[in-house]
């Protein structure tokens, strides 16, 4: 392979948070020779994957995109192709792209102790051979699902099924469901974004779930009215603020009177729907909003499409699959063309890349998370976590220029080793706090945060602003070393 390549940080991944990353150490630590290695063909990450019809953000965009690149476009919940450009745009901006390896799957990150660096090692795709860059800080965006393989329940019969059957994560390229009959199994965001979009065109579309989830009817665009008045970057930063704040308040709201949201989220419902429908039985969860996230409907397009006829939600249990369609349990049969599993993601932390320090395997169920994005006992390495309650991008803001803090300390100060430690008592907590079902499959693989300060996640941005931003970064927990 040669000798590797040396760089101050290595990026892995070139999706939003990437590239969000990439563009903080342009923009505040300048000095910092970078390269970011990218498993696949184009940027963009999700983004550019995921190509189901009316893929969009399911977080207001005034959060969801970059704190230092205002979102002017009119739509508050916007459409995957515009995010796309959003992000590509970025790159453009800060000369990101030619920092960018392209079919470059990172396998193996090792760190050596002698040497104060970590060796990450990438398969090149369509090649044998392997490349290997030298890094300082190594900073890993890749997120934790697994693109590559979606969830796919283990339904009774489905090779049975005479019709097209399709996962939402991998859908096909020009599959034609105009004027035709159509299941999507779901209850989450990708079925929320897809029954209205496709129920435009098919001869019928039936929502297939197993039990409901909360579904808010938010406002596809914002600040209309500002815009007539003030320049586009204030009301960016004004409405972006209103989000922050309210997206806070629903949340605590939620767990402080989760009675009082219910209400008025089933009250949305019934409004939409009418009297006559049964919301009780269709989207009344058993549980509180928020212990899973929250669905976005821009302008209450789901129920606009069940209220006029061209979307129905069925709420029942598979018996089995068979050649015309799906029987219930409840002994109903339902005929389909093609059915779609909305199925939801597999969580795969830190992209399936295999870690080491000093030769050992890294186990990251045995560390700690530090500050919501570093690792216990783990050297001069961060990776990008969102919000689970709020926009991803808030939080990877705040990593990205964490990290930006952390290499220029190093640097002022001549350090070549920046280690969480733990010490004193600390109570394990699960990272991600949450009872969606791709968060309790993957948990006991995940790392864990504790129950107190810098080890426990708040899940706030005010809290992650004041201590990410402004607090000290020298601490008895957070070790620098020459």
């Amino acid at each position: 392979m040669g000798d590797p390549e040396s760089v101050d940080v290595l990026i892995v991944g070139a999706g939003l948070s990437g590239i969000g990353a990439a563009c903080q150490l342009r923009r505040n630590s300048p000095q910092a020779r970078y390269l970011v290695l990218e498993a696949r063909d184009v940027s963009g990450g999700t983004w550019d994957l995921f190509r189901y019809p009316g893929i969009r953000s399911d977080s207001d965009m005034y959060t969801y995109s970059y704190g230092f690149k205002p979102w002017r476009d009119a739509s508050s919940i916007a459409d995957g192709h515009k995010i796309l450009s959003y992000i590509r745009e970025a790159a453009e901006e800060y000369d990101v792209d030619r920092h960018i390896r392209y079919r470059h799957k990172v396998v193996d990150a090792a760190w050596s102790s002698s040497e104060n660096h970590w060796v990450v090692t990438a398969q090149r795709a369509g090649a044998e051979e392997r490349i290997q860059v030298r890094c300082r800080l190594l900073l890993n965006c890749s997120g934790y699902y697994d693109y590559e393989h979606g969830h796919t329940p283990d339904f009774i019969g489905t090779e049975e099924f005479e019709g097209t059957l399709v996962h939402a994560q991998h859908w096909p390229r020009g599959l034609d469901y105009k004027g035709k009959k159509v299941v999507v199994i779901g209850s989450g965001a990708t079925a929320v974004t897809l029954v209205p979009t496709m129920s435009k065109t098919t001869a019928s579309l039936v929502m297939l779930q197993r039990t409901p989830s909360y579904i808010a009817a938010v406002p596809k665009e914002q600040g209309e009215t500002l815009r007539k008045l003030l320049p586009a970057d204030c009301v960016f930063h004004l409405v972006r603020w209103k989000q922050i704040l309210l997206q806070i308040y629903v949340y605590q709201l939620s767990r402080r009177h989760p009675r009082t949201l219910r209400k008025f989220l089933l009250g949305q419902v019934k409004k939409a729907l009418g009297p006559q429908y049964d919301v009780g039985t269709h989207f009344a969860p058993s549980y509180n909003p928020w212990d899973q996230r929250l669905c976005a409907a821009p302008d209450g397009d789901l129920f606009k499409a069940i209220r006029s006829g061209r979307a129905e939600v069925v709420t029942d249990h598979i018996e089995r699959f068979n050649s015309r369609g799906i029987r219930l349990k409840s002994g109903r049969q339902l005929d389909a063309d093609i059915i779609v599993l909305a199925t939801g993601l597999n969580l795969k932390f830190a992209g399936g890349v295999r870690y080491t320090l000093d030769g050992q395997e890294v186990d990251f169920s045995e560390h700690y998370v530090y500050r919501g994005m570093m690792f216990s006992d783990i050297p001069n390495m961060a990776f990008t976590v969102g919000y689970t309650n709020s926009s991803w991008t808030l939080k990877s803001d705040l990593t990205s220029l964490y990290v930006c803090r952390l290499l220029n300390t190093m640097q002022a100060h001549g350090y070549t080793r920046v280690t969480p430690k733990v010490k004193g008592k600390l109570e394990p907590v699960p990272l991600l706090d949450f009872e969606a079902g791709y968060v309790l499959r993957a948990r006991a693989t995940f790392p864990k945060q504790g129950n107190r300060l810098p080890w426990k996640n708040y899940q706030n941005y005010l809290q992650d602003l004041f201590s990410l931003r402004l607090g000290r970064l020298d601490n008895s927990e957070l070790e620098f070393s020459k």
